[in-house]
């Protein structure tokens, strides 16, 4: 005999698909059933762990994002109050070379982490040049270096975002519906083996009972002919 609980399980594009348990009322069954629920039950606590260990991650990186963000504003507004030097500015001088990375796990996840941030500045008149304009060069530098900064932030948020998602689905996925569902085939088979074994001791019961009164009966027959 089979039963097959169905169980919901979220994709990809976070739509819903349903995932058949199918069993049998016997021991094999019941004991693979069992194996299944407790790995998952050993699962979820670490599965749960990574889960806040992601939100703490991508709240820290918010309030990076947030805090560049500012900080690039801030710059801007220093641009802009030089705005009537900038016509006689060749903002060409400075450049971005390179940009330095490297990769590193944060609870699981690989994101991007920025090393060193390279730029250049082309030669120029030293003696010749306004003197504003190592001011100049100086705020172009932090406009670019900050705005790449914020860039890698927002691509790491970006990705650990998305493996927290999905982390708190597979944890919604086996604590609401999987842990449960294979919870409910457990006390099924074992109810109906309980159910089994009770019937067939009562069968037996009766069985022994009719074969007593039949002992009984051709004990008195005997009896009665003797």
């Amino acid at each position: 005999m089979y039963s097959t609980p169905f169980l919901q399980e979220r994709v990809r594009d976070g739509s819903l698909i349903f995932m058949a348990i199918k069993y049998q009322y016997n021991k094999t069954s019941l004991q693979q059933i069992e194996k299944s629920l407790k790995m998952r039950q050993r699962t979820l606590p670490i599965i749960k762990s990574k889960e806040t260990a992601l939100r703490l991650e991508v709240k820290k990186c918010k309030e990076e994002a947030e805090e560049l963000e500012r900080k690039l504003q801030e710059q801007i507004a220093g641009y802009e109050r030089m705005y009537a030097l900038w016509g006689e500015f060749d903002a060409s001088l400075v450049s971005l070379k390179d940009v330095e990375m490297d990769v590193k796990k944060i609870a699981g996840v690989r994101v991007p982490v920025l090393t060193n941030i390279r730029l250049a500045v082309r030669p120029f008149g030293v003696f010749s040049a306004p003197k504003w304009y190592f001011d100049g060069i100086n705020l172009l530098q932090g406009l670019a270096k900050t705005a790449v900064e914020r860039e890698f932030v927002v691509a790491k948020t970006s990705l650990l975002e998305h493996a927290r998602k999905k982390t708190t689905q597979k944890v919604n996925l086996f604590e609401k519906v999987q842990i449960p569902g294979f919870q409910e085939a457990v006390r099924k088979i074992k109810r109906f083996m309980e159910d089994e074994e009770n019937l067939s001791k009562s069968s037996q019961k009766i069985l022994k009972s009719l074969q007593e009164k039949r002992k009984a009966e051709e004990e008195e027959r005997k009896e009665a002919t003797a």
